[in-house]
């Protein structure tokens, strides 16, 4: 949804195809024996001079990496102590060793282009390449891989790498494990430990050691071991405390909730674990129990300075989680300020709730009535993967190929992918919230966890990925100021825009398709805004477009929803394939028509000429539309109505100038009453029924408010609150509304000069 699939594009397919050649090539070697063609030196030099070309390219080079999507494959959900071992001259190519495993040692330093690569070899010294992918960027940086890292890898699945070398493919993160040097299935060939007497005290001093280099994760090995090594109660608590901190450092919250809970049932009144568990449940978003800890916090520690500011972070987060009040003109400055722009924000869901629909599937629908500009809820992305288009960073940004779906999109879907799996992987207790969401005909596996490690599959994650995804803009305020300023009096061309960051909002996703939406959404950062586009009662199901309506100029303009699974039969599309195809032809010639003669207005000669062939275009493209615009709107021709009567508002001619806005707005399914001239004194403009809601509409709003002034003042407030309606709708709020429109403007639509 709003993401740039370029998967028709037909400069990409060719990439597409050609990947799929190599995969049908590769199934052709499926179960035939690994026959290596160079030696352990020259896959070594090989790696090594790869890796210096790569770390010697440019920062700044701008490059679009290219990731594909391989044949999914259910990760390893056997237990450790069911696998046999086995070794590199044992696998056979294009296969899933399923029942063994394999134990590798790293002999290179790593590299990283869409996976994490290093060489490795077995215990008889054989060597190929290992591509771990969906890993973290620190794992060549913070110790877990380095060059003799041991590694096992569950039910490995030997490839046909595209240089034509051999490699292990990792895609699942719980099918590789990194061993520290004390695990008893290190070989002692390899530096393992068995047999040392290694006291707790011991441990955990190595486990400090490790936690002030940063190196948390080795940190945890060691805080691991030394709680294995008989400590004493003391002791106990202590590496606890220390080992639930690391977990805190590296984001897996469960975790250290875990080691609190035992250190709590024995020290309820911990100083250092009740702070550390209140962090645990923030950044898990549970908030009510984070200020429950802090309450029993406060009350024992009263002079602990640090706990009462995160207990007052704690409160805030709680009553935008209850009352869905913010203070959104500081969000839109922390947004432009952070990189990437997640907001310590909290989750407010409103009146609504997710319900089975006729046909469907599952649809989020209202609890009680709303009114149009009423906030539905305020949602923090579950995952978000930013990319600076400003700054024009590339780094991110990547071609993700899925031969099997026959998709491609060009954004940070990749990176998005990584970011879920960690997050899952991490924090196993927001499984449901994630995996519970729309994947198609996807089955994935059903074992959560297994040897105390969560089983995250990879290829599920892709799958609901690309069905809930959503494009986003950094703030869709700076979004509609783009569209405002580059909209001529014709045509507005960012109307139908297409993003490169991209997130999973999990609520969001159970809003279904509808060309004639009911809700709009809008973002500042990784917070998703969703409103209320018309007047809506209890029990109404909710509506947003995945892809914007088209102009109904040709049927083959309608949405394409194949991605889905789905074919939009919204009002807008059901005229679109009722119009006969005379009345389409007829209308696409008007419309080129009407491009021409808005060109030839801008000139100075016979401005008066070229206004009346306008309005005589459009009169006859009014013709070629059967039914009501309040039934299905006229996507093809409001534009031209608001270029009007801009055109009007521009030269003083004010009557036409409300007629014609009158006009864009009726076109759009909107029922007026009131606001027409003559003006009747006393008479109120007032909108009976909302129709399609577009960006442009606060123009036009503005351009009536600015053209009351004069001709009817009692009207211009009014029509001026319709357009902080429409901006609070459009934007997704309305505190920026006077920064950025003012009916004291210089321009004839209320945008006000030099506003960014």
């Amino acid at each position: 949804m709003d993401t740039q699939d370029v998967s028709q594009a037909p400069e990409y397919l060719p990439y597409l195809q050609k990947q799929k050649r190599i995969l049908q090539n590769a199934q052709l070697h499926r179960g035939k024996a690994l026959k290596p063609t160079k030696s352990r030196d020259e896959i070594i030099m090989e790696f090594m001079f790869c890796r210096m070309m790569s770390s010697n390219k440019l920062a700044n080079d701008y490059e679009i990496r290219s990731s594909f999507v391989p044949p999914a494959y259910p990760p390893s959900v056997a237990a450790l102590s069911t696998l046999k071992p086995v070794l590199i001259r044992d696998l056979t190519l294009e296969t899933h060793h399923r029942g063994f495993y394999i134990l590798l040692r790293a002999v290179t330093p790593t590299d990283r282009m869409t996976a994490v690569m290093v060489v490795v070899e077995d215990e008889r010294g054989d060597v190929l390449m290992l591509q771990v992918y969906n890993q973290e960027e620190e794992l060549s940086t913070d110790g877990r891989l380095v060059e003799g890292t041991v590694i096992l890898v569950k039910e490995p699945y030997l490839k046909i790498m595209a240089d034509g070398n051999y490699g292990i493919r990792v895609d699942h993160l719980s099918d590789i494990r990194f061993l520290p040097s004390h695990d008893p299935l290190v070989p002692v060939s390899w530096g393992g430990r068995r047999g040392m007497n290694q006291t707790a005290s011991y441990c955990k001093t190595k486990g400090n050691d490790h936690f002030n280099k940063g190196q948390y994760y080795l940190a945890i090995d060691w805080y691991s071991k030394a709680l294995d090594t008989s400590p004493t109660t003391d002791e106990a608590l202590i590496i606890r405390l220390n080992r639930a901190l690391t977990y805190l450092k590296i984001h897996q919250f469960d975790a250290a909730l875990y080691d609190l809970k035992t250190v709590l049932s024995d020290q309820e009144s911990s100083e250092k674990a009740l702070f550390r568990k209140s962090q645990a449940l923030y950044h898990l978003a549970r908030f009510e129990e984070s200020c429950k800890v802090h309450q029993v916090l406060f009350a024992t520690f009263p002079n602990n300075t640090t706990a009462k500011l995160e207990f007052n972070r704690a409160t805030t987060r709680l009553a935008e989680q209850r009352t869905g009040k913010y203070p959104f003109k500081h969000l839109q400055r922390e947004a432009k300020k952070r990189c990437p722009p997640l907001l310590d924000r909290g989750t407010y869901i409103g009146p609504v709730s997710v319900r089975p629909t006729e046909s469907r599937g599952r649809g989020l629908f209202t609890t009680e009535a709303v009114r149009a500009g009423d906030l539905l809820f305020c949602e923090k992305a579950f995952a978000h993967a930013f990319h600076d288009e400003v700054a024009g960073a590339s780094g991110s940004l990547s071609i993700l190929m899925n031969p099997e779906t026959n998709t491609i999109t060009i954004g940070t879907q990749a990176d998005l992918i990584v970011l879920i799996a960690q997050k899952l992987y991490k924090n196993p207790s927001l499984r449901s919230k994630f995996t519970d969401l729309y994947h198609g005909s996807y089955h994935p596996v059903e074992v959560a966890e297994v040897d105390g490690t969560p089983v995250v599959d990879t290829f599920l994650i892709e799958r609901i990925m690309s069905l809930n995804c959503f494009g986003c803009p950094l703030s869709s305020r700076e979004s509609h100021l783009r569209t405002m300023k580059e909209a001529g009096s014709q045509s507005e061309p960012s109307e139908n825009k297409k993003f490169h960051s991209c997130g999973v909002w999990p609520l969001a996703s159970y809003i279904n398709h509808s060309c004639y939406s009911n809700v709009r959404r809008s973002f500042i950062g990784d917070m998703m805004i969703v409103r209320a586009t018309q007047d809506l009662p209890a029990n109404t199901e909710l509506f947003f477009w995945y892809t914007h309506p088209s102009d109904s100029t040709s049927k083959a303009n309608q949405p394409n929803l194949k991605h889905w699974g789905f074919k939009c039969n919204c009002m807008i599309c059901q005229d679109s394939t009722e119009t006969e195809e005379s009345d389409l032809m007829k209308r696409r010639r008007l419309t080129a028509d009407l491009v021409n003669a808005f060109q030839a207005l801008s000139k100075p000669r016979k401005p008066k000429s070229a206004m009346a062939r306008i309005e005589e275009l459009i009169s006859k493209l009014e013709e070629t539309y059967r039914k009501p615009a309040v039934q299905a709107p006229r996507l093809g021709i409001w534009k031209a109505y608001l270029g009007v009567a801009e055109a009007h508002a521009a030269q003083g001619v004010l009557a036409k100038t409300v007629e014609f806005a009158l006009k864009t707005l009726e076109s759009l399914g909107y029922v007026l009453e009131g606001g027409g001239v003559p003006y009747t004194p006393g008479a109120p403009l007032h909108v009976m029924k909302w129709g399609l809601m577009m960006d442009g509409l606060v123009r036009c709003w503005m351009i009536l408010c600015r053209a009351y002034c004069d001709l009817a003042p009692e009207l211009a407030s009014q029509a001026e609150d319709y357009a902080r309606i429409t901006y609070r709708i459009c934007v997704g709020e309305d505190e920026t509304f006077a920064d950025t429109y003012s009916r004291f403007s210089k321009g004839t639509d209320g945008l006000l000069d030099g506003v960014e």
